[in-house]
């Protein structure tokens, strides 16, 4: 299983709603979450297989959203 992490600006139970449908609709992604408490606010996420960062990171900007690779 490979793990990545991305410093977001996914601030709210808000802005999770609205990722939510671009990331579950990832068949790569087995699992993922934000932690809103966390200064950077990490978004983590759990793969099967190998997973490109690149993909969740166009996936979060076609969502309105920003990602940097941590």
């Amino acid at each position: 299983m490979e793990t990545l992490k991305f410093k977001t600006n996914i601030k709210c139970a808000g802005c999770i709603s609205t990722v939510s449908p671009h990331l579950d609709a990832l068949t790569e992604v087995s699992k993922w979450e934000v932690d809103t408490n966390n200064p950077d606010k990490i978004l983590t996420v759990k793969a099967a297989s190998e997973l490109n960062g690149k993909l969740i990171q166009d996936t979060l900007k076609n969502a309105g959203f920003q990602a940097e690779q941590v």
